[in-house]
């Protein structure tokens, strides 16, 4: 039983030994993942940067610099081109702080990450309306912000990007004949996006759809509207000179 004895105590002090020998790294400080965190920025090591903010704002989310750190850990994904992580880090922005004085940017910033992933009218998924929507949000909640600017031009870009979504697929039910879905397109334009440069254009096409399927009053009646409101535009001319010809033959 005292051999027992004996060796059971050797046996703790040898285990003392080992846990004395094993260092305790102790947890880092906010100042010093900050200043990890834009020592990888000032490098442009973007992915590395925006991990570290994210670190400073989840093990301190109670500090003043929680809210920086999210807006920086989104910027920093925002140019590392990871724009669903960046939208991610303003969303919980959002969330957390939605009276922050930094909430315009993040709908600025938010807004680009929709807005560089717009790609041409064929292949869109739909990223130009939810751009639209931050920027307008952004306008309307905060119309004095220096990023309100910004914002309107590329809301009149979408604006008109989206019109033109929407013009060329009722150009390919034209050739294809389904006119009312030509129709229903084409009125969508007219009605919803008439400070656009496809307006004209729609109302023409609209003259034409008209016409294809014998509402005769219908298309006079968005001819006149094209003619009133846009007397000097191209599609103007073109649609009296289509009328001129159909007259002399």
């Amino acid at each position: 039983m005292k051999k027992i004895l004996i060796l059971f105590v050797a046996s703790l002090s040898l285990a003392a030994c080992a846990g004395a020998d094993k260092k305790i790294v102790p947890e880092q400080t906010l100042p010093q993942i900050y200043a990890k965190a834009y020592d990888e920025f000032n490098k442009e090591h973007y992915e590395e940067a925006a991990a570290e903010f994210l670190v400073a704002e989840t093990q301190y989310p109670a500090s003043p610099w929680a809210a920086d750190a999210l807006v920086m850990a989104a910027y920093s994904q925002y140019l590392d081109g990871d724009f669903a992580g960046a939208i991610l880090a303003a969303d919980r922005f959002m969330r957390f702080h939605p009276g922050h004085a930094d909430v315009a940017y993040i709908l600025y910033l938010r807004g680009m990450c929709y807005y560089r992933q717009v790609s041409d009218v064929r292949r869109e998924p739909g990223m130009s309306v939810y751009a639209l929507q931050q920027f307008e949000q952004l306008v309307q909640r905060f119309p004095r912000s220096p990023y309100a600017e910004n914002a309107k031009n590329k809301i009149a870009i979408l604006k008109n990007y989206i019109a033109g979504k929407v013009m060329y697929a009722a150009r390919n039910d034209m050739v294809r004949q389904n006119w009312p879905s030509a129709i229903s397109h084409l009125q969508s334009v007219v009605a919803t996006a008439q400070e656009t440069v496809m307006t004209p254009e729609a109302m023409f096409r609209l003259t034409e759809a008209y016409t294809a399927i014998g509402l005769d009053e219908q298309a006079r009646g968005y001819a006149d509207m094209l003619k009133l409101n846009f007397p000097d535009n191209e599609w103007t001319k073109k649609l009296e000179k289509k009328t001129n010809n159909m007259e002399h033959d």
